[in-house]
């Protein structure tokens, strides 16, 4: 992309761009090459995807990006435009751990243990949120893992993170279950698992709640591997237009460990 220069002194540009006036005037003659245009233009591609997706996108969901958009260009050249050009994906920031209050209620112990094997059905379940990235916002999606099977036995979707979303989640496992049948449900320490709405599911359907260890995501490890492998096999393989197109994806997508 050329430079107006012609209302600024060449000594006042060339400290700006940080060059020497030789290396501006040979800039500033020497003819781009095809190849150079042709890479400019999908330069530009890759920095409209990546703002867009508020910097968070890396070079494999850049590059799906710009093949449903027609434009033909491989995943390493994505990736090494991307690189000399020192656009990198935006992670959270680790935080220091939160000091959870002693007056804090709805806390329990971790009675599962890492136990993660069940010898009947329906007697220990894991749950767990995850969110997915769409072009329209945030969609949540919360699961409840029977450990015997490994199979999802209740899940809720919503553009919400909210005690409504764990709770639909919950109902729908219930109903996989005998009233009567003990089942042990482990969680983490969310405030949504300690809600008095959700909590109340507990003592009406014979429901034990235990809780991962503060900052301990090993105690709930078969909810973590479940939801890296969804995203890894299906949710990082496409870009979401809207939260009904995702949740379509994953609604066809066999929900199982």
């Amino acid at each position: 992309m050329a430079v107006e220069a012609t209302n600024y002194p060449i000594t006042v540009l060339c400290r700006c761009m940080k060059v020497s006036k030789s290396g501006y005037y040979y800039w500033k003659t020497t003819p781009q090459s095809l190849r150079c245009r042709q890479n400019d233009k999908i330069l530009f591609k890759i920095l409209q995807s990546f703002k867009q997706s508020r910097r968070t996108y890396g070079s494999p969901r850049i590059y799906h990006d710009l093949k449903a958009q027609g434009i033909k260009v491989g995943l390493n050249k994505v990736a090494r435009l991307m690189s000399q050009n020192n656009i990198y994906a935006h992670f959270s920031i680790c935080h220091k751990k939160a000091k959870i209050p002693r007056n804090n209620v709805n806390f329990t112990n971790n009675i599962l243990n890492r136990e993660f094997s069940a010898a009947t059905p329906n007697s220990k379940w894991v749950s767990d949120t995850t969110f997915v990235h769409t072009k329209q916002g945030w969609l949540y999606l919360a699961t409840v893992i029977d450990l015997y099977s490994r199979r999802v036995v209740g899940w809720s979707m919503n553009q919400n993170n909210n005690t409504k979303l764990i709770i639909d989640a919950l109902s729908m496992a219930i109903k996989n279950k005998p009233k009567q049948q003990k089942v042990l449900l482990h969680s983490d320490q969310g405030s949504t698992y300690r809600a008095y709405e959700y909590l109340k599911l507990f003592k009406a359907n014979n429901i034990t709640q235990s809780m991962s260890r503060k900052g301990e995501c090993h105690d709930n490890a078969v909810a973590e591997s479940f939801f890296n492998t969804l995203k890894t096999e299906l949710i990082n393989q496409k870009i979401y237009q809207t939260r009904k197109q995702a949740s379509s994806a994953i609604f066809e997508r066999p929900l199982h460990k």
